[in-house]
């Protein structure tokens, strides 16, 4: 009788959940408080990976401090959460629509139908494409940690230079070719294999924090306040406004003018609120500071 083939063990992400057997015979509200219940565990696994969370952050703020950017890379959910947040850094915090990218299997038309088998691809030539240089981060984002497009990807990237993190939501190993391993483990879905719920969820917490960490660390917040706010609709600009008003201390009409003046930067009025200085005096004091309000006006 020949040996049996070793298997790997399977992804917690694909395990199937005991506590949702007989999910389909459930009434509805029992069903919707089982979901309940489990995302209940989500919280506590991303806390528990907060020591792999901070390192990724100081690495990311270190590589974007020295000109790097950052680039998120998957499939499928995880592909649509990198793009998710990569594109809410300019409007957040004002910074450069270059500065960080998703990159997703199957390209933009991935971002609104499935693509079948776009996960087995190897997106190096994205990454190719995209320019990536060594100074850059590439972060896979891979809730099984097995899809090869996040695997293969990461491995070319390590290979040239690249600082590398991987999201996953399974227990693995650190593979040779990341750095820094972000593994919280929600435990199997409600839906065995369905990702988009608890690893999903899992998944947005970790780029929340990840992201909202490094801004705030390289300057673009101020206390709890989003001073690089770029107001580009009415709302954002009424936003603009009223931080002008709190951080600067000036009347709303004064504000206002303030925020023309400064071209639609946020800091940069306040700064002028707060100093009763010119565009390219502000300007000049930012840089001089690195962009962080606080060491500024304590100056």
């Amino acid at each position: 009788m020949g040996k049996r083939a070793h298997r790997p063990p399977r992804p917690h992400t694909e395990r199937r959940n005991p506590r949702s057997r007989g999910l389909d015979s459930m009434p509805t509200r029992r069903l919707l408080e089982l979901v309940n219940d489990e995302d209940a565990r989500v919280a506590p696994a991303v806390r528990r990976v907060i020591p792999a969370i901070t390192r990724a952050v100081d690495l990311v703020v270190e590589r974007l401090s020295s000109g790097g950017r950052l680039f998120y890379v998957g499939a499928g959910t995880s592909g649509r959460l990198g793009v998710l947040d990569a594109v809410e850094w300019r409007p957040t915090f004002g910074a450069p629509s270059t500065l960080a990218r998703g990159i997703i299997a199957g390209g933009r038309r991935a971002l609104v139908q499935a693509i079948e088998g776009a996960e087995d691809a190897d997106g190096s030539s994205d990454l190719q494409k995209a320019g990536v240089q060594p100074a850059d981060v590439v972060v896979g984002i891979s809730a099984s940690a097995a899809t090869p497009f996040a695997q293969e990807t990461l491995a070319w990237a390590k290979r040239h230079g690249c600082a590398t993190v991987l999201v996953c939501c399974t227990r693995v190993k650190r593979p040779a070719f990341v750095d820094v391993l972000i593994n919280p483990v929600p435990g199997p879905e409600v839906l065995a294999g369905s990702t988009r719920m608890k690893a999903g969820t899992a998944t947005k917490l970790v780029l929340n924090m990840l992201s909202t960490a490094v801004m705030v660390r390289l300057g673009k917040v101020y206390d709890n306040l989003m001073i690089d706010v770029r107001p580009t609709n009415a709302k954002l600009r009424r936003r603009a406004v009223s931080l002008i008003e709190q951080v600067g201390g000036v009347s709303t009409s004064r504000a206002e003018t303030l925020l023309d003046e400064a071209h639609g930067s946020t800091k940069a009025a306040i700064v002028m609120a707060r100093r009763g200085c010119r565009l390219a005096t502000a300007r000049a004091l930012l840089r001089r500071h690195g962009g962080r309000l606080r060491e500024l006006l304590a100056e």
